[in-house]
């Protein structure tokens, strides 16, 4: 599978709102093309099904178990990801045999990397069969067999995009603040690192959705009526995980939101924006080099008031906060592009991961690869 093919990427991600389909056009290498773009939102009740599917989850030993109501949610997300796939084709005037293949990220509904145990659902089968195009999907599991966190992947692909960025400042640090917020360095001479650097968004949509039934704090609305409360926040930076010397890549239940007598909206919100930013800030500690420019994809740098921090602490080490956007990237497509990006280096059995991005014992592929068997 040599030269430049055209994948779909897909991602749905920790806050759990909706699928994200992205175009690329790649040898998997260095060159990239970005293509459209497509969002499509879960409605609340399917939302409430992945929630249940969190609890299920707690009860697997094995990766292969689906207890409780973990199958029929897998089939089910599985076959909206292929109505997604068939709405972003009719879109884009594209067929099924425009593509090569699809990068199938599923859902993640259990992360233990002290365990070797991560659980994504999604059938890669069923999803390359509904289609008719070649699938790759469980890319996680091959990078946890060699020693790895299993997260993150996004590295290999800002690493392919650090190379064409539309900005001078080096080092630079891609910043995807999404349920949970993850760091890629890449240095002047081209070094990779990368981790999981704390909580993002996720806390946030917990806590505005527990007390005030929203999913999310859109743009930081409620944050900017609230104060920081400054012992709330220390608990949170007072985690061991922030000054450990082993990076580990983060469950969504590593950090729970505030109990509804620690403050009131506003206030948890503002408090949990700044945890969001200062998290990044104090992991970014562990890069070996201060970066000069900061680039922030993922819902979080929807959010004025985050983002607002983030600078002011970026700001105080000299270095220097964009959004994606800012340099001709798109934040919300990222990951989804990281995603197809990644299905055809392992369609090309390239590298995924690193020892210096999750870990892995050495530069490994991953990714269980289906091709069409049958439709329906």
């Amino acid at each position: 599978m040599d030269g430049m093919k055209t994948a779909i990427g897909l991602m749905s991600g920790t806050s759990m709102d909706g699928i994200d389909v992205a175009l690329l056009r790649t040898d998997g290498q260095g060159q990239v093309e970005r293509g459209a773009f497509l969002g499509v939102a879960y409605e609340p009740a399917f939302r409430e099904k992945l929630k249940q599917a969190l609890q299920d989850a707690t009860a697997i030993r094995e990766r292969a178990e689906r207890p409780g109501t973990l199958a029929p949610v897998e089939r089910e997300l599985t076959e909206r990801h292929a109505v997604a796939i068939r709405q972003f084709l009719r879109q884009n005037d594209l067929s099924a045999s425009d593509i090569h293949v699809i990068g199938f990220h599923g859902q993640t509904v259990l992360h233990r990397p002290d365990e070797a145990l991560t659980v994504q659902l999604g059938d890669g089968q069923r999803l390359a069969d509904l289609t008719g195009i070649a699938v790759v999907s469980d890319m996680r599991a091959n990078d946890m067999v060699h020693g790895g966190q299993g997260a993150p992947l996004v590295p290999a692909y800002h690493a392919a995009l650090a190379e064409g960025l539309d900005a001078p400042e080096r080092p630079v640090c891609f910043v995807n603040i999404g349920g949970i917020s993850n760091l890629t360095f890449i240095g002047r001479d081209g070094a990779l690192m990368a981790f999981d650097s704390g909580p993002g968004n996720n806390l946030i949509d917990q806590w505005v959705e527990a007390q005030a039934g929203i999913p999310f704090d859109q743009g930081g609305m409620i944050a900017s009526e609230g104060q920081v409360i400054a012992a709330l926040a220390e608990s949170y930076l007072a985690s061991p995980f922030f000054t450990a010397k082993t990076r580990r890549s983060l469950d969504r239940n590593d950090f729970l939101p505030p109990r509804g007598d620690q403050a009131e909206l506003a206030d948890g919100a503002r408090t949990l924006a700044y945890v969001a930013a200062a998290a990044i800030m104090t992991s970014a500690g562990h890069l070996p080099e201060a970066p000069a420019l900061y680039v922030i994809c993922g819902g979080g740098r929807l959010n004025a008031v985050l983002m607002a921090d983030l600078a002011r602490l970026a700001g105080e080490r000299g270095a220097k906060v964009v959004s994606a956007e800012d340099v001709s990237l798109d934040g919300d497509a990222m990951e989804a592009e990281a995603w197809a990006y990644l299905a055809v280096r392992a369609m090309q059995g390239l590298p995924l991961t690193f020892p210096n991005t999750t870990g892995t014992s050495a530069p490994v592929s991953g990714g269980r690869i289906t091709t069409p068997q049958k439709i329906g």
